[in-house]
């Protein structure tokens, strides 16, 4: 298996102010989210179905395209499935190669992989709680996946954000 790179940081190459997109990509499925463009809150878009194709045209890769136009994202966050020792496995391969295809695709757009463990666990566990059956839930189970994956990369963002400020601030309070 080819070598699978760790998860980024937001940090000093941010583009700023704008919508992030925030991908779940699953073997079956990919969730979708998107935030407000103050990078405050991340919210389900859709579920877009995997497709057999690998190509640079394919529908699935297509589709992530056209969200990624219609919300004039400035980011693009894909979720890096890690073990519980932060090791990459077949599914963190999975995601890699869809980013890697995405950044071919969107050569102005920073495709960025964020460490995703737990996200679909705490989705699932999260909609159970609140009386969504698991019959036909998978799609928003992705959805919400990409929420928490958006979610997870804006807090890290905003808490980065802040300490750059506090450093810029000088000494002599």
């Amino acid at each position: 298996m080819a070598a699978v790179a760790g998860p980024d940081r937001p940090g000093d190459d941010d583009p700023g102010r704008g919508r992030r997109i925030g991908i779940d990509v699953g073997s079956v499925r990919i969730g979708v989210a998107s935030s407000d463009p103050d990078c405050i809150l991340a919210t389900p878009v859709e579920t877009v179905p995997r497709a057999k194709d690998r190509g640079p045209d394919a529908p699935d890769i297509r589709r992530i395209i056209q969200i990624v136009m219609e919300y004039e994202a400035v980011e693009v966050i894909v979720g890096l499935p890690q073990t519980l020792r932060g090791e990459p496995g077949k599914a963190a391969k999975l995601a890699s190669d869809f980013a890697r295809r995405l950044r071919r695709q969107l050569p102005d757009v920073p495709v960025r992989m964020a460490d995703e463990r737990f996200t679909t666990v705490t989705a699932a566990r999260a909609l159970r709680e609140s009386g969504v059956s698991a019959r036909g839930a998978r799609p928003v189970i992705d959805q919400a996946a990409a929420v928490a994956i958006l979610q997870g990369w804006l807090d890290e963002r905003s808490a980065a954000l802040n300490v750059a400020e506090d450093g810029d601030q000088g000494g002599g309070r």
